[in-house]
């Protein structure tokens, strides 16, 4: 009978069971590799030919006594647990005891081991799921996994891979994250006989990301909610990519895919970055073991934290206070990249700077004959003048040239020439007065007459009433008319009704499919963003000197000055040294 239940060969069962764990190469380059640092290993070395069909796994970990070799290539054969409550108090990356049995029923593997203390090294070879008899054979301590035509008796799969060049830059992929995780641990990799890689053990976590990802210039942070513990290490935002693949994403020490903790990272980077642009970062979440699953996924790459807001918030927390320290600002106009050694120096000294002053009455520079530039109602209520002038910052430091096509302030230090967009400039020092006046409650508001009326679902009208208290800071007071419409009796004095309308419907929006927090401070930074944008000093625009040093001062004011709201550079640098060689004045 067609429909007769029956239980399947092992062999097809072997088959179904590869397909999930071993998909392409580079799983089972990361199962490999897995088992080499699970077993203690100190040194990896990893050989890759014809994209990966060719897999050789060589560690000096503590190895396999003769007498488990056997057992090893066997299904739900493993050391790492023996019990059901052991999957939620993990220590290793392995724990289902499938990767070997799986590549053993795909290809040709050999596993050759020797643990500390034995005579002699043993072997077991398998030949596409056919174990045979471990015997004794010369070897090293520790243990080398040989994975030959990978995927010969699977020729469906065969079809599936990429071409040999994209297997392998997968298999690297891999590689680079598990380096990533394990800084003391060195690896070297090779293919077609020669050294591709060679990553020896790292002091720290911000050495290994610079071997890496070969960056000089790297930034570490921390941050914490509830439970969850976070740590960035992250490039200056000068420094970005093409791509999503370049935020690398680690829970308990695992490499993993997760689209929260991805948005946690980009959502940080606001402000900071232009379209297409995404953030160099490497960040790794740590939580109680009972706050996190790993079991979820059969190649592990997947993880599910029991409050995964405080995941976000803690990864958020991490970068986005890394970044508001600015420490590539230290080594402003000197003509080259900032240097890894010298960001706790960085940040101290940026934490040591006295406070910045009060905001001014207006967002106009304190410059004289500036009145064409002031916004059109004051933001703020005017605050005494501090007692004391700051000292100087990275910015004010400069020593002021003049003005390049109304456009650039030109500025220089004793290593380079220093170009200053005036637009983007003044637009993110008029963008932080703003934010302060929100967070700080101090915007001007303008009573209604006669109330807007803004239509809207039931809970749109239910998110925009639950965040009340926080647009009353940004001047806008409102309350629900009917189940599907509010009535807005103030607003912000320096916003048109209409964009007042457009960003409260976005806000709302956002609001009911992601949660409140971050989408309220995200969509008012929008507000903010674009009444900066619209007026402040404009490209085109004649400065005194007196100005142009007036703005350089209020940079100071904020860390994030180097960026407009939108992620635009402010400045360009051209050192000293390079114009000397473009002169022919030195070679």
């Amino acid at each position: 009978m067609k429909n007769q239940i029956r239980a399947l060969p092992s062999d097809v069962v072997d088959q179904i069971a590869a397909g999930e764990v071993v998909e392409r190469p580079a799983h089972l380059v990361k199962e490999l590799v897995e088992n080499a640092l699970d077993a203690g290993a100190r040194s990896i070395e990893v050989e890759y030919d014809q994209g990966g069909r060719r897999i050789r796994v060589t560690d000096d970990g503590h190895g396999i006594a003769i007498a488990e070799l056997g057992l090893a290539l066997a299904r739900h054969a493993t050391s790492k647990i023996s019990a059901s409550d052991d999957l939620w108090s993990l220590s290793t990356f392995g724990f289902r005891g499938e990767a070997l049995a799986s590549a053993a029923s795909v290809s040709r593997f050999t596993l050759l081991s020797r643990p500390p203390g034995a005579t002699a090294a043993a072997r077991v070879v398998a030949d596409f799921g056919k174990i045979g008899r471990a015997e004794e054979c010369g070897g090293n301590v520790g243990t080398t996994a040989l994975v030959e035509d990978l995927f010969a008796n699977v020729p469906a799969r065969l079809k599936f891979l990429k071409s040999e060049s994209g297997e392998t830059t997968q298999i690297k992929n891999v590689l680079k994250a598990l380096a990533l995780s394990r800084p003391d641990v060195e690896f070297r990799g090779r293919s077609r006989g020669k050294v591709d890689f060679f990553w020896p053990k790292a002091s720290t976590a911000v050495e290994r990301a610079g071997q890496i990802l070969g960056l000089g210039a790297l930034y570490e942070s921390h941050g914490d909610a509830g439970t969850v513990r976070a740590r960035a290490i992250f490039a200056s935002p000068h420094e970005v990519s093409g791509q999503s693949r370049s935020i690398w994403i680690f829970a308990q020490g695992r490499w993993v895919q997760d689209r929260g903790l991805q948005a946690a990272v980009l959502d940080a980077f606001r402000g900071l970055l232009m379209h297409g642009e995404y953030p160099i970062a490497v960040v790794d979440v740590r939580t109680d073991v009972g706050e996190i699953d790993v079991n979820i996924h059969p190649t592990k790459s997947q993880v599910k934290f029991r409050d995964a807001q405080s995941a976000f918030r803690a990864v958020h927390r991490a970068v986005r206070g890394g970044l508001e320290k600015a420490p590539w600002l230290e080594t402003l106009g000197a003509g080259e990249a900032p240097r890894v050694a010298s960001v706790a120096a960085a940040v101290e000294a940026y934490s040591a700077r006295p406070p910045a002053p009060a905001p001014a009455p207006s967002l106009a520079f304190a410059g004289p004959g500036f009145d064409d530039v002031r916004f059109k109602h004051s933001s703020f209520v005017p605050e005494p003048p501090p007692e004391a002038a700051p000292a100087a910052g990275a910015w004010s430091r400069l020593q002021l040239i003049g003005q390049l096509k109304l456009t650039y302030v030109v500025a220089q230090s004793d290593q380079a020439m220093v170009l200053v967009d005036q637009h983007a400039a003044h637009e993110r020092v008029a963008f932080e007065r703003l934010m302060r006046g929100w967070a700080g409650g101090r915007v001007d508001r303008q009573a209604l007459l006669f109330p807007l009326s803004m239509a809207l679902s039931s809970d749109g009208v239910e998110a925009l009433n639950g965040a009340r208290e926080d647009l009353e800071r940004l001047g806008v007071t409102l309350e629900p008319s009917s189940p599907h419409s509010l009535a807005i009796r103030a607003k912000p004095a320096a916003i048109s009704d209409a964009a007042l309308l457009s960003a409260l419907a976005r806000l709302a929006q956002e609001i009911t499919e992601k949660g409140g927090g971050f989408a309220l401070e995200r969509r008012i930074g929008d507000v903010c963003a674009s009444l900066a944008c619209h007026s402040v000093v404009r490209a085109g625009q004649a400065l005194s000197r007196e100005q142009m040093q007036s703005l350089l001062q209020q940079m100071d004011e904020f860390p994030l000055s180097s960026f407009c709201p939108h992620g635009r550079p402010v400045s360009v640098e051209v050192s000293f040294a390079k114009l000397d060689r473009d002169f022919g004045r030195i070679v």
